[in-house]
């Protein structure tokens, strides 16, 4: 089992700080990122929190899943592996 969690429906207010100190409650947290626009800067509402164990991940999951921070009911589970992704700008090479 991972120790890297998916945290989702976060308030648009809410910070990496606070949700580290909350989630410290039940380990310690080796690493969070909450997702942001790259043009505006603003939360994406989503983000990934990585605990010190994996025992540590489901105690986070048991305790704060459903957890209601600002109104909004938070969804957390582990995080699935992020997938290789293909794409991207590709010029039309049979233009000219």
């Amino acid at each position: 089992m991972s120790n890297k969690l998916y945290v989702g429906n976060l308030p648009f207010t809410a910070s990496e700080d606070v949700l580290s100190q909350l989630f410290s409650e039940c380990g310690s947290v080796t690493s969070s990122r909450i997702i942001t626009d790259r043009d505006t800067g603003r939360s994406k509402g989503f983000g990934f929190f990585e605990m010190s164990s994996a025992e540590e991940a489901e105690q986070v999951i048991s305790k704060y899943d459903g957890f209601e921070l600002e109104g909004r009911s938070l969804k957390i589970n582990i995080a699935k592996p992020q997938e290789n992704r293909s794409g991207g700008f590709r010029p039309n090479r049979n233009r000219y």
